[in-house]
């Protein structure tokens, strides 16, 4: 099995109160694919600029991500700076600089539009509408967004919203899209306008998984080494759709396991800047984990 994902490919500089990394190889996308590769094929849809480092290309080969669709064009990498105080929980954004994405067209191969899997990372609905039309029949799409999207296409969202199986976000955006304070009402909101599943990240607080069969919460991981939150949005995403692309049932078993591996992956990538600690997963280290957190989670 494969799967496809569409989304960022940015060098972030961030700053906690660990230290700060400059130019690092950042993005929804390879947040995505760090984990989901350690479960399936994972085929890259994004554009980079003229400046982004080769190191970073070599890097994703080494990982074996498929990078067929990573375009290059003239111009400067998208770009973002952050900075986190206090619980870590959210990012005060410094800078952002769009370069080549913001005229990004997704282009992909005809082999590609026959993969059954995809999920539409953060990026514009638009963006991410053109290529879901391009695709041959899927058969599990997942979408992410982002308040900026909510503000300012939230039509446009809300169509791409009944084109997907699953519709991921946090729980400001949850609110935001939804206009309820209540998660669980939000997630219904959501749930009525189209996805089978919901998923609204907690961060620190866990997850909560809605659908008409079941609803489903799930603590975070517990962990006291918070170095950089950063992509670990996105590395939930990726264990998440990673195991059910790889599962052959969607049912509630396996949908608590991909939850469960999803909230062990998304622990690993906060232990250190960017992708330092997510590159090195293995299969093993996340099955390793999830023993721990059944104890920590069973009475």
């Amino acid at each position: 099995m494969s799967i496809i994902v569409l989304g960022t490919v940015a060098l972030d500089t961030v700053k906690t109160p660990s230290g700060r990394r400059k130019q690092m190889l950042g993005g929804s996308a390879v947040h995505f694919a760090m984990t989901a590769r350690l479960f399936t094929s994972v085929n890259l849809v994004a554009i980079v600029g003229s400046d982004f480092p080769k190191k970073y290309i070599d890097f994703l080969h080494q990982k074996g991500i498929v990078l067929t669709s990573l375009i290059k064009e003239k111009g400067n990498t998208f770009k973002w700076e952050g900075q986190y105080q206090g619980d870590l929980n959210t990012a005060l954004t410094l800078n952002t600089e769009l370069g080549v994405l913001s005229a990004f067209r997704p282009v992909i191969t005809e082999e590609q539009r026959t993969i059954k899997h995809i999920f539409l990372a953060n990026v514009d609905p638009d963006i991410q509408r053109h290529l879901l039309q391009h695709m041959h029949s899927p058969q599990l799409v997942g979408l992410d967004s982002m308040n900026f999207w909510i503000k300012h296409k939230r039509k446009a969202l809300l169509r791409l919203l009944r084109k997907v199986h699953i519709y991921v976000a946090n729980d400001q955006e949850a609110r935001s899209l939804s206009g309820e304070s209540n998660l669980i009402k939000a997630a219904r909101y959501l749930y009525s306008r189209g996805p089978k599943m919901v998923l609204v990240k907690k961060g620190e607080h866990g997850v909560l998984f809605f659908s008409n069969k079941f609803i489903f919460a799930l603590p975070a991981y517990p962990t006291d080494t918070v170095i950089d939150p950063t992509g670990a949005g996105d590395t939930f995403a990726g264990g998440f759709m990673g195991y059910l692309s790889k599962a052959k049932r969607i049912n509630p078993a396996n949908i608590s396991k991909a939850l469960s591996l999803a909230t062990v992956a998304a622990s690993f990538n906060v232990e250190d800047f960017g992708v330092n600690r997510t590159c090195r997963l293995k299969l093993g280290d996340l099955e390793k984990r999830l023993v721990k957190f059944r104890k920590y989670i069973l009475f």
